[in-house]
């Protein structure tokens, strides 16, 4: 199964078991069998009957605005969660030290690959050893960590050594990065992240659904406005691993270029055709394929995802600790 993007125009709608996007170059038919998700970033309209075939069909649908970011999902209700699994989330969410020790975990995962991936360049030649050590301080001081805020301190903390390590690393000077920006970002590379974490954050949340986890409860990330939380959480793991290295192959084998970037008010986005080249990326390293100890297989990435959630649900159900995959 796979992510099918749309960034045509039109209508989208039901036709008999297939989907079909209407535009005003003609008429696009897209079989379901094998779509995991859809990714809309055209604006596309949509009507009742198709939500009722998504629904049956147990598609999850991601809306994209113009600039590429993430803005909602469409969710289907839920085929796979158990009132008993939502009940241990949350009693994981509302206990403060069962919560801290999770998200604990998810920040440990995080700190853990961003430093594989410095390493990977390290063993190139590059100097990175301070930043290394920078980032092991940050690793060793999660134990202290008393308080959800205290423990986000040190993420945003890693993260911005991790970062600062990027200029190290690329010789291309339009790619350099000053400081992390969002949105709207500044410059290309932290567009470049910003396009790059919205897709792992969809890819996250659509494996969750496959699973008796609900999304809504994340352990890491307040939930404050949000509807979802617990994807944000997963995705911290595998933003080195899935999005950084896409990032780094397109810019190192010269494929991403400032033409595939348009400037917006206060900022760039990535154009139509940037978007497409990202995309072609990574998926490519999504059906990466890695050998699972455990499983005594090789698996992709994106089952990895699907598994990491799995795993969160086997420890809230007392059934093993959790403990987040580390690239090694």
């Amino acid at each position: 199964m796979q992510s099918v993007y749309v960034f045509s125009s039109g209508n989208l709608k039901r036709h008999g078991n297939s989907l079909i996007v209407e535009t005003e170059n003609g008429k696009k038919h897209i079989p379901v069998e094998n779509v995991l998700d859809l990714r809309i970033f055209g604006e596309i309209s949509v009507n009742k009957r198709l939500l009722e075939f998504l629904t049956q069909k147990g598609i999850v649908t991601h809306f994209y605005n113009h600039r590429g970011y993430y803005v909602g999902t469409y969710y289907p209700r839920e085929s796979n969660t158990t009132g008993a699994t939502f009940v241990k989330q949350v009693e994981y969410y509302i206990n403060a030290s069962k919560r801290l020790k999770i998200a604990k975990e998810f920040v440990r995962g995080s700190i853990k690959n961003m430093i594989a991936f410095l390493k990977k360049y390290s063993n190139k030649g590059y100097e990175l050893s301070d930043i290394v050590d920078q980032l092991n301080k940050y690793l060793k001081s999660i134990d202290s960590a008393k308080t959800i805020p205290e423990l986000m301190g040190y993420e945003g903390n890693s993260r911005d050594a991790y970062y600062s390590a990027f200029n190290r690393i690329i010789d291309k000077e339009e790619f350099k990065i000053q400081k992390r920006e969002r949105r709207p970002p500044t410059n290309y590379m932290n567009t470049l992240i910003s396009f790059g974490n919205s897709l792992i954050y969809t890819t996250t949340l659509s494996e969750i659904y496959k699973t008796h986890l609900d999304p809504r409860v994340g352990y890491l990330h307040e939930a404050n406005q949000r509807r979802f939380t617990l994807h944000l959480d997963i995705s911290e793991i595998f933003k080195p691993v899935i999005v950084d290295r896409t990032i780094f192959r397109l810019i190192n084998r010269n494929q991403i270029k400032p033409k595939h970037f348009s400037k917006i008010t206060g900022g760039l986005k990535l154009n139509e055709d940037g978007k497409k080249l990202f995309i072609k990326e990574f998926e490519s390293k999504l059906s990466e394929t890695i050998y699972h100890d455990r499983l005594k297989r090789k698996i992709s990435y994106r089952t990895l995802i699907r598994l990491e959630a799995y795993k969160l649900e086997k420890h809230i159900l007392g059934m093993e600790e959790y403990t987040p995959w580390i690239y090694i």
